[in-house]
This record gives structure tokens, sequence and C-alpha cells, in this order.
């Protein structure tokens, strides 16, 4: 008898097969979910405004003038582009110096990071280390464009060399935090990446987003992981 079992894809990992993931889409949950971005967000907006102050005066001052906010297109659900919000970490012609330190790279897959990157600034340092970085992407969540808890949004460069496996990622909203963000961050290979966004993607429902929530506010600040 043939056998008529699909070959996985070029790189994707064997535990886990493309035809195998679904998502719940469920209306009620969905509902559930922007409702908790919307006031999840405007509420940390709100609480976060003293740290944000601190941080911008920071930034402004190392920065001599340049921007204290640094946005940079990334793609969301189904493939489609929108800019997300960081405060900027970096010297002001990062993404110009990246070309040059690409051999560099120690990240696996489709995906570039320098645990001792020399484009990051003395105050980047300490906001990415304490994730606080991170934090205007609240402005997105309340636009809608990303999520509370979703799978982290790629760069185009990195989605164009995505594997059919890999851009299921794009199924589903991204977000501020998934499973990678409390289970090891950059510690954790691409591939073991991918199959914890699935996974998300597959079981999500109100209970594990608001887990995930709570599990990220505990390791927020001074993750060891995070760089």
């Amino acid at each position: 008898m043939q056998d008529t079992r699909k070959e996985p894809l070029r790189d994707e990992p064997r535990y886990i097969h493309v035809d195998e993931i679904t998502i719940n889409n469920g209306s009620r949950y969905l509902f559930m979910k922007r409702c908790i971005d919307i006031l999840g967000a405007a509420l940390g907006l709100i609480v976060l405004i003293p740290l944000f102050m601190i941080i911008y005066l920071l930034i402004k001052i190392e920065g001599r003038g340049g921007p204290v906010f640094f946005k940079q297109k990334r793609i969301g659900k189904g493939g489609k582009p929108f800019y997300m919000y960081k405060f900027r970490s970096m010297v002001l012609d990062a993404e110009a110096l990246k070309v040059t330190l690409l051999e560099r790279n120690e990240a696996s897959g489709p995906v570039f990071k320098i645990k001792q990157d020399p484009r990051i600034t003395k105050v980047g340092k300490f906001i990415r280390k304490t994730s606080i970085d991170e934090l205007p992407q609240l402005v997105n969540v309340i636009k809608g464009e990303m999520s509370l808890v979703g799978p982290r949004p790629a760069l185009p460069d990195e989605v164009e060399q995505y594997t059919l496996f890999e851009r299921q990622r794009l199924s589903v909203t991204p977000g501020l935090t998934c499973y990678w963000q409390v289970s090891g961050r950059n510690n954790i290979s691409f591939h073991e990446w991918v199959a914890m966004d699935l996974r998300y993607i597959s079981e999500r429902n109100t209970s594990v987003d608001l887990g995930l929530i709570l599990k990220t506010m505990l390791v927020l600040f001074g993750s060891k992981d995070a760089y």
C-alpha cells in the first residue's frame, strides 16, 4: 500500500505538522480578548505615565536631541504591515549598522540577535533588560494592530525567509507577550520559538491569555534572558 503521508517542509520541527494546527477564532473568545486588550492597555498607559516621563528624559539627555520613540515596520495578522512603537534603545544609525554585524548574529533561523550588540546605548541596555522599551506597544494594542498576548511581530525581511510552517505565526494578531517571553526568550532556538507560538495559536483562550499576562508581569523587570 502506498504511503501518502506528507514529508515535513524544509527545516520544520518534526514534532508538530503544518496541517495539525488549529486556531481558536470563537467569536466570544475574540470579543473578550479585545475587551481585555483595550482595558489592559489603557490602564497600563495611565499607570505607567510617570515611568514613561523618566525614560523620556533619560533617552533625551543621552541621545542629545535624537528621537525618544522608534517606529519600525513589522508584519501583522495575515501578512499586513504596520508600524510598531518602542522606546529608542539604539544609536541613531542602528539600522544601517546592522548590515555590518550580520556575521555576528547569535540567533538561529531568520532572526537577528547579538547579546553584546554595540548599537545599544547605556539607557537602551537598561530598558531592554527590563523590557521597558516594549511598553509603547500598548498604543499598538489600542489601535488593534497588536494584542496583549500573541506571537511577536516579525520584520518584513524575516517573514520573507519563512517556510509555510513558520508563516502560520501570521494567522493571528501579534502580541506583546506569548509563551516565548516567559520561557527563556533569547535562550530558545527559533524552531522552539515557532513551535511555542503555534501551540499558543491552537490552544489560546481567555484563561491562557490572562495566565500569560500575569506571568509576564512577574518576569517583566529584570529577566536574565532579555537583551
